[in-house]
């Protein structure tokens, strides 16, 4: 509160020191108009314009400061001021203009013509120059002779991508920020070489990136080009990885339509901006317009995938939105964030297990969901291979009681979350999510009324347990960084792009489908791991080291999407496919899932055998490869 009354004393000084500026410029102006017009011979102007004079300033001050005010030019940041407030102030002085000549033809206020003009003309001038000194003064932070700066602050050296609108809205923020000095522009419009933008010299191309950062010892790049296609991004970006620097980047184009370039809203070039896959498009109308005013429950929902989904589900506009998980935080931040975007969206945040029959019929009883999208799941890897039982309890027995329940309250549609990881699977955690995908199969031909379906896609960018928060971490600590293998690749995705697909593929769903997300071109850690580094500034194996530590219990050294008998079929969305369905008996399937019920709670230690005789694609001792 203290800061909101010093911020505003020092607006309202600010104001009133305009204020002065203008009042003394108006009495400047018409002072020295009526000496240009006498050539400054003071005993030579009639007697008669000495007394009109007198009188006209205090009218010509008052109309001058409200016509300023009717143009709203006390409200500007004339830091940031460009030709929109050029234009504002002409169309004041126009209307101005004609107020005061019209005030001249009254006998008390006559002055010459003349005399008005030059008055008019020099007041124009006045009011620009007091408004842009302003800007210069406080824009350039004493730019041009580095007044202003300690000889102590670092200040780097900044190469910016671009010489568009943003580069020009970025420019104008950057010159703000003592510790940046903008050094050079890059464009690929060979037009513009050599040529200045905001008294920044535009160097030359992308291909000029090295030499320029060598030229001018560039310390950070910044890439302010929203609109460029994937692929310029992406070529752009690996040419800056290689140079040493520090890598930033602007908002994407929503947010430079809202006007919300600036150094605040930079953020660092991130390892999904390398990707080399096509952008993930959905047709949102079909999305929103299946999930519009319906009752919808997120299992897991406070988990990475589950809290993107409800974030995606929220904008669609439900009727209901059910958050249902088991760790009490995770549910509780989900639930606050969505109440503060969507403060009119009715939101359940419900604490629970999917292992509990009771506590999941008892929901779906009372609320009556719609869709569910079942994500909740034990998903980490080695840690599934020490703990098989519980992963069978979770995800096998999880997925079971919700989809059965689903089943028996006649929910329209049940979405299982599944992954790359259910193909062939070597590790335990992917065999009990193969046995996921095969009761989600068996539940829809069980209850025709529901529309059950699973969309299996791989690794996700940044979500809780995966390979780049560690490497983030470790850099960050200097390393070493952690890489199990040289040559293990995997496929990746970012959550928000990995959860559109999901809604898209769940509109889709006829019934008993597992659909199967494009992933793109599979990518090595090790290429992830080092391309971070680079991003960071830094230099692999020199300013952080990597370690190769060996492939874990369960881990595969490549992934796969589809199992050799399922083939694929398209869907209208080109990263969507359908798997075919491998045929399966179900009662049979139906004592397996008994047995396995039985032996998880007993804990038996011959669970992962079990598993494999319902998966006969899983050999748990075929993990490493």
């Amino acid at each position: 509160m203290g800061n909101f009354y010093k911020n505003t004393k020092r607006y309202y000084a600010r104001v009133l020191l305009i204020l002065m500026a203008d009042i003394l410029s108006v009495v400047i102006s018409y002072v020295t108009a009526l000496l240009v017009r006498f050539d400054f011979k003071y005993r030579e102007i009639p007697g008669l314009y000495k007394g009109n004079i007198l009188y006209l300033l205090p009218l010509a001050v008052v109309i001058t400061v409200a016509v300023y005010y009717i143009f709203r030019l006390y409200h500007s940041i004339w830091r940031f001021a460009s030709l929109a407030e050029v234009y504002r102030t002409m169309l004041a002085y126009f209307v101005l203009a004609v107020v005061m000549f019209a005030l001249n033809r009254v006998d008390r206020f006559n002055i010459p013509r003349s005399c008005l003009f030059i008055a008019i003309i020099l007041n124009v001038i006045l009011c620009l120059g007091i408004r842009f000194s302003y800007r210069v003064v406080k824009g350039s932070n004493g730019r041009f002779f580095d007044i202003g700066v300690a000889a102590d602050v670092k200040r780097d050296n900044v190469m910016v991508i671009g010489a568009g609108n943003a580069a020009r809205e970025l420019l104008t923020d950057l010159k703000l920020v003592k510790t940046y000095k903008v050094r050079v522009l890059v464009d690929d419009n060979e037009t513009t070489w050599g040529r200045y933008l905001q008294g920044v010299k535009i160097g030359g191309g992308r291909n000029d990136i090295p030499k320029l950062c060598e030229k001018y010892e560039i310390d950070r790049i910044i890439y302010a080009i929203p609109s460029a296609p994937v692929e310029d991004r992406r070529e752009i970006l690996n040419i800056c990885k290689d140079t040493g620097c520090k890598l930033q980047t602007v908002p994407g184009l929503l947010q430079i339509v809202s006007g919300e370039v600036s150094v605040s809203k930079l953020r660092d070039v991130n390892i999904e901006d390398l990707l080399e896959r096509d952008e993930v498009k959905v047709n949102n109308s079909e999305i929103f317009s299946y999930i519009k005013d319906k009752v919808v429950m997120v299992t897991g929902g406070g988990g990475s995938i589950g809290s993107e989904l409800c974030r995606q589900i929220a904008a669609a506009e439900p009727k209901q939105l059910i958050i249902f998980d088991i760790y009490e935080n995770n549910a509780y931040q989900i639930e606050q964030e969505l109440k503060r975007t969507y403060p009119e969206l009715d939101i359940q945040a419900l604490i629970g297990s999917v292992r509990n029959t009771s506590r999941v019929r008892s929901v779906l009883k009372e609320y009556k969901p719609d869709v569910i999208f079942h994500a909740a799941a034990h998903k980490h890897v080695p840690l599934m291979e020490k703990s098989p039982n519980e992963a069978v309890k979770n995800n096998v027995m999880g997925t079971y009681k919700t989809a059965l329940a689903a089943g028996n309250y006649c929910v329209k549609r049940f979405v299982m979350i599944s992954t790359d990881k259910a193909v062939n699977p070597t590790s335990l955690m992917g065999a009990t999510k193969r046995i996921c995908e095969m009761i989600i199969q068996m539940m829809d031909r069980k209850y025709p009324d529901t529309v059950f379906s699973a969309v299996r896609f791989g690794n996700v960018l940044g979500s809780n347990g995966s390979v780049i928060p560690l490497f983030k971490e470790q850099i960050a600590k200097g390393g070493p960084v952690t890489v199990t293998d040289k040559n293990i690749v995997r496929f990746f995705m970012t959550v928000p792009e990995a959860v559109s697909l999901v809604l898209q593929a769940s509109y889709y769903a006829k019934g008993g489908e597992i659909f199967v997300l494009d992933m793109g071109k599979p990518v090595k850690i090790d290429d992830m791991a080092r391309n971070l580094i680079k991003l960071s500034g830094l230099r692999p194996d020199v300013d952080i080291k990597i370690v190769y530590t060996g492939l874990r219990p369960g881990e595969k050294m490549y992934e796969e999407i589809l199992m050799d008998e399922e083939g694929k079929k398209k869907t209208a969305n080109n990263m969507i496919y359908i798997g075919k369905p491998i045929e399966m008996d179900d009662e049979l399937f139906s004592k397996q899932l008994e047995e396995l019920d039985a032996a998880s709670k007993k804990n038996d230690k011959d669970i992962k055998a079990l598993v494999a005789k319902v998966v006969d694609t899983y050999h748990p001792d075929g993990g490493k490869e």
